[in-house]
């Protein structure tokens, strides 16, 4: 299943990464394991902030996701279920069933 992956590094562990040369580095490392369809970086809520979209087929793949953003930086993760234009487009029927159910 696709997720949009939300990944906050701290200020501090940030700066860190930066001031010893790492950061750049382990983040290649860490996107080059995850194989993401897509990624982004940004801040958001003051923190560097990356948006990731990935597969993750199975529940227990959250956490080869998670821990190296855990350990490297100290980072907060999150994880939001995504859909694609033609994945809604199958979830029509669905939608349409509710809607008539429910209106």
């Amino acid at each position: 299943m696709r997720f949009l992956i939300k990944v906050s590094i701290p200020v501090e562990a940030g700066n860190k990464a930066i001031r010893d040369g790492t950061l750049g580095a382990t983040i290649g490392r860490i996107l080059s394991e995850l194989k993401p369809e897509a990624a982004y970086f940004t801040t958001d809520g003051g923190k560097r902030t990356g948006f990731i979209v990935a597969d993750i087929k199975d529940p227990h793949q959250m956490v080869s996701v998670a821990e190296p953003w855990f350990l490297a930086f100290n980072a907060g993760v999150e994880y939001y279920p995504a859909m694609a234009p033609e994945d809604l487009q199958k979830a029509g029927p669905d939608m349409e069933r509710a809607a008539k159910t429910y209106s």
